[in-house]
């Protein structure tokens, strides 16, 4: 089973006092499932929250991550395995139709998919689990 987290801390004005509101916000994976954070506490007075999530992060949380660490691109090696196994793969990692499954397939075998490194860092342990061998590499800013 993989490890994967990646962070960020953001400030904003707090809504209650207008204070400064430091956020961290997260991705990460926990026994096996793709999850995300939100963590907030205000320097200026006790508002303070916390909230996770699995599955598809909130916007800006992916925003700040990808703003802050880059993207990451996921290919499939060429030729190294058939259309079923990525198709299975795809599919029990993201929930997808079958159609939506070939499209990603078509991007995953062409120009790659890109995302957090944490998200691709999962569909890859997905795709290596059905032993399509894959690469991951920076995307340049």
């Amino acid at each position: 089973m993989i490890t994967a987290t990646q962070g960020v801390q953001v400030t904003s004005a707090c809504g209650v006092c207008g204070g400064v509101l430091v956020r961290d916000l997260g991705r990460f994976i926990d026994r096996g499932l793709l999850r995300w954070g939100a963590e907030g506490r205000c320097r200026g007075c006790s508002d303070a929250w916390c909230e996770t999530g699995t599955g598809p992060a909130p916007w800006e949380i992916r925003q700040a991550l990808l703003a802050e660490h880059g993207a990451v691109r996921l290919r499939a090696v060429a030729g190294d395995a058939g259309l079923v196994p990525v198709l299975r793969a795809l599919r029990e990692t993201y929930h997808l139709s079958p159609a939506e499954a070939r499209l990603r397939a078509a991007e995953l075998s062409g120009a790659g998919l890109v995302g957090t490194s944490v998200e691709m860092a999962y569909l890859a342990e997905g795709l290596r689990r059905r032993s399509v061998a894959t690469t991951l590499v920076p995307v340049p800013a």
